[in-house]
């Protein structure tokens, strides 16, 4: 063992525990000469990172310092938060504890203390986590550069000579980071999107930013058409024969595929409920070019002017599509369901339908509200919309029994013609609740199917919130004067619709669902039943929309091997679960962050022509820089602290409270705003307070 491993040894064992070079040097005794050799040792052990070293030059291993895996969360401000993968408390980071860390990089990062014992510091940036990026291109003779569009990425990103793309600046690109000399990201442009500033290629430049895949490969698209040109009624697969009863679907008007429909009847005390699915797996071939393309993309994601989806046309909007009156293949869930809402029996079975019509929610609500010019024009509903309005009560007071809590979430509708942008105000129909108790049941019914046959499955999952969050909650309740009895260790959805309900019709509804809300996690997929928190559910999974969604195609799947072999299926699917629930949950997590963010973009277009107009609003987010305030069409803004009435603020975490001398404001409060700026770059609307109403 030479010098430098003994050295190392010494290091790892403890014997010289967190100590400075200087520090290993005195207690062996070393000369300044052997000291500086030594130095040099330790140093060289550090840049080839067997052992890491502190802002103060301690040296050791990451379990001396208790360090953590995780990632990096920038601030536009130069700070940073590190996000550890074990899901304990993130840390704060100021700008000397990064040691040359960006945002998005995974890195070892241990706590420092500080004031709050809340401070880390970076010991070594294990991978870049920024590839690639979008910004604006700067041209300047000492250098180009390109600012990244995410602020949190603080960095100029230098293009040498001969990278440029051609770019002669004030030019939206995508750029390829390269390597990284210290801090200083160096890249090149790889995608010149269009100028700065303009509308599309705003749009553009965060489809790109997402990494979301606009084109399908050609051999996808052959074997998509292939595929489509296939007969559905030359299907060699065992079916139940439903093209002649009365099966219908239900959208929005501006939807884009169908893979859902729905038959009921009333069978003397039951009702007899079918919810009928696209049969997308026959289409889609286990290990095809279709089937690695679903996987890659994960999720259709839908903008304003376009969709990205996840199959190609001639499947999504062809021969999967339930379209009106053409044969399709389907697997149809079979449910009796009693009185109370119980399901007495339920079955999967491949089946062929042909959709009698293709409704809109506005068509059947008219149907359900005795409008003559509907029951008019579709009188063969009227009985069909009637037994299934008589369903969806019966289901909703079932889920309410259950404790299923009433999420509540305001919807935002953006249309865009081509030219014009509107943003209605969104609203709940009872065709929007059938549409969601049908599908539901339907959900809960195939997942409670595959779990009694011990199938590998993907299910729909929602823990319950964390102790510490509904402990928040629970908090927040007492300041308000609001009181709460539950056990924030074991919070169940029964305590959550209580409370609700205890609120109904206070003006301290609508505070207290938001809090509520913002308690509990985020519903994910995965291969562990845990149940589904929000609909008070013990099994749940997604089945209903295969067209669109990646894990509702692999269950589709997994229910037709089982229907085939239980024993062979369960040998096939065992291994592949976990990879498809985790790359499905990542998927439709950067999906609806670009959704959002896409959607910001034409709020941001919407408002700019409503500048100096007046509006009432609802404080939807209290924080100590400002309040959001939310329009009745869900449009949300920002009000800065520093154009509210009074000359100090304390903002009170906790309680979701900006407290003044004079004012105080917390959430659910209402508003009379006037809209006074818009940034198109950042996607943010400014309002300013005009009175407390």
């Amino acid at each position: 063992m030479n010098v430098k491993q003994v050295l190392l040894s010494k290091i790892k064992d403890g014997t010289f525990f967190l100590e400075r070079p200087e520090e290993i040097a005195r207690k062996l005794r070393l000369g300044k000469k052997e000291a500086f050799v030594l130095k040099d040792m330790i140093y060289s052990l550090v840049r080839s990172g067997e052992l890491l070293a502190d802002s103060d030059g301690r040296v050791g291993t990451a379990e001396q310092f208790g360090a953590k895996r995780g990632k990096i969360v920038g601030n536009e401000r130069g700070f940073a938060f590190f996000v550890p993968d074990d899901g304990t408390a993130d840390l704060f980071l100021l700008p000397r504890a990064m040691k040359n860390a960006l945002h998005g990089d995974d890195v070892l990062c241990y706590c420092t203390g500080g004031r709050n014992g809340d401070e880390g510091e970076v010991l070594a940036i294990l991978q870049r986590g920024i590839r690639e990026t979008v910004g604006v291109f700067h041209f300047e003779k000492q250098g180009s550069f390109v600012t990244a569009d995410d602020k949190r990425y603080t960095e100029d990103i230098l293009i040498p000579r001969g990278h440029t793309g051609g770019c002669r600046g004030n030019e939206k690109v995508l750029v390829t980071i390269k390597s990284y000399d210290g801090k200083q990201p160096i890249g090149e442009v790889k995608e010149i999107l269009g100028k700065d500033g303009d509308f599309f290629t705003e749009e553009l430049a965060l489809i790109r930013a997402h990494a979301l895949r606009e084109e399908f490969p050609e051999e996808v698209l052959r074997e998509g058409e292939k595929q489509a040109k296939m007969d559905p009624l030359l299907s060699s697969e065992a079916r139940l024969d439903l093209r002649e009863k009365l099966i219908i679907t239900v959208d929005g008007e501006d939807t884009r595929d169908i893979d859902d429909a729905i038959s009921v009847e009333k069978k003397g005390e039951f009702y007899e409920l079918g919810v009928h699915i696209a049969d997308v797996s026959h289409y889609v071939k286990r290990n095809s070019q279709l089937e690695a393309e679903a996987f890659k993309r994960g999720t259709s994601v839908y903008f304003p002017d376009r969709v990205l989806p996840m199959l190609p046309p001639s499947l999504s909007n062809g021969i999967c599509s339930l379209n009106e009156g053409v044969p399709r293949l389907t697997l149809s869930c079979l449910m009796m369901v009693n009185r109370r809402g119980d399901v007495v029996k339920k079955k999967i079975v491949p089946s062929v339908i042909c959709s009698r019509h293709r409704m809109t929610y506005t068509e059947v609500t008219s149907i359900a509200n005795g409008e003559k010019a509907a029951i008019k024009l579709f009188p063969d509903l009227i009985g069909f919309v009637k037994t299934a309005v008589e369903l969806t009560q019966i289901l909703k007071a079932a889920r309410s029994r259950k404790g299923g809590v009433d999420m509540d979430i305001k919807e935002t509708k953006i249309l865009f013609d081509g030219s014009k942008i509107d943003i209605p105000t969104f609203e709940r129909t009872v065709s929007h609740d059938m549409i969601e108790q049908f599908m539901i049941l339907a959900n809960e019914s195939v997942a409670e199917i595959m779990t009694e046959k011990q199938m590998p499955f993907i299910y729909r999952v929602h823990e319950r919130p964390s102790a510490e969050k509904a402990s928040s909650f629970k908090e927040f309740l007492k300041g308000i004067g609001v009181g709460a009895s539950f056990d924030p260790s074991n919070v169940s959805p029964r305590d959550y619709q209580a409370l609700l309900g205890k609120l109904e019709g206070s003006p301290l509804y609508s505070v207290a669902n938001r809090v509520m809300l913002r308690s509990m996690m985020k519903a994910v997929y995965s291969d562990e039943n845990i149940g589904h928190f929000g609909l008070a559910s013990e099994c749940y999974c997604h089945f209903t929309s295969p067209i669109r969604r990646y894990p509702d195609l692999c269950i589709h799947r997994i229910i037709k091997d089982a229907l085939k072999d239980e024993n062979a299926a369960r040998e096939r699917c065992r291994d592949f679960v976990g990879t498809a629930a985790m790359r499905s949950s990542a998927c439709e997590k950067n999906a609806t962050e670009a959704e959002r963010d896409v959607d910001a973009l034409y709020i941001a277009a919407y408002m700019e022509k409503r500048i100096g107009e007046e509006y009432e609003a609802t404080v939807s987010g209290v924080t100590s820089f400002g309040l959001f305030a939310e329009l009745d069409n869900s449009v949300e803004g920002l009000i800065p602290v520093e154009t509210l009435p009074d000359d100090s603020y304390e903002y009170l975490e906790e309680r979701f409270l900006l407290r003044g001398t004079k004012n105080s404001f917390r959430l659910g409060q209402r508003l009379k705003i006037k809209v006074v700026g818009v940034d198109r770059g950042a996607r943010r609307v400014q309002f300013a307070l005009l009175k407390i109403l």
